[in-house]
């Protein structure tokens, strides 16, 4: 078979999102991948070390942590990506290279499903050019999926379209329609409308989770304190919107 990688959706943040078909794949790995991005996110490790022992039917595993680079905020956005995917390739290549045999099995888990707003597979294709290895991909529950059950409501309006975009684009490009924004720093929903319909949520499926729905007018001054306070308190915030506008 040869040294072989799984790249497993782990969903949104409960442990119960996690499919049969990724329990399989973590039973079925000697090595877990995981990138240290420091002591403010160090829980983000912890709930992947979690999934494992609530899943794994045998010992015998171990996670290696590996350094995650500095992106630079310096110039151009897109080129300040491909570079910080580049060192990160690297620093994978090496790690695969040095902790697995050549009939090794390891996995990286992804948050989320890997397909979407997420790097691992982009990063892996990169060191597969470099290190021999076969892998393959679990999909796992969306943050959008999280998003739109927590509120108990449809993704999409009636025969409309859903846009999945991000809060850089949302600036740029304004709202038609429905979106899911992600990867929003900024509260580019503060932008749309005030009778915009918001729909929001962050740390979705974990005890942190919050919930906040309404019209932009109504709430998003709410939000964007409330996604502050959480921010400084966790030191970090994974959040996820879904905007409508009306009629």
């Amino acid at each position: 078979m040869g040294r072989h990688i799984h790249v497993i959706g782990i969903g949104a943040g409960d442990p119960d999102y996690v499919t049969v078909q990724a329990i399989e794949a973590l039973n079925d790995t000697q090595v877990f991948f995981a990138m240290d991005k420091g002591a403010a996110k160090s829980d983000l490790v912890a709930l992947r070390q979690h999934i494992c022992a609530r899943f794994i039917r045998e010992p015998g595993y171990r996670f290696v942590e590996l350094p995650d680079p500095q992106r630079s905020t310096d110039g151009e956005y897109r080129q300040a990506v491909s570079d910080w995917h580049a060192a990160r390739a690297r620093v994978w290549a090496a790690a695969i290279s040095s902790e697995l045999g050549e009939e090794g099995v390891g996995a990286f888990l992804a948050w989320g499903d890997p397909s979407l707003y997420d790097s691992t597979l982009r990063i892996l294709a990169a060191v597969a050019a470099e290190v021999e290895f076969s892998y393959d991909v679990i999909p796992g529950i969306t943050a959008v999926q999280a998003l739109t059950a927590r509120h108990r409501i449809p993704l999409n309006d009636v025969g409309e379209p859903v846009l999945i975009t991000t809060g850089r684009q949302l600036r740029a490009q304004g709202l038609s329609g429905s979106a899911v924004v992600m990867l929003d720093a900024d509260c580019s929903f503060q932008t749309c409308p005030p009778d915009t319909l918001i729909w929001w949520g962050a740390y979705l499926g974990t005890e942190d989770e919050l919930l906040v729905s309404g019209t932009v007018g109504e709430v998003g001054a709410r939000i964007a304190a409330l996604r502050a306070e959480a921010r400084d308190r966790h030191g970090w915030i994974m959040d996820t919107y879904l905007l409508r506008l009306p009629g």
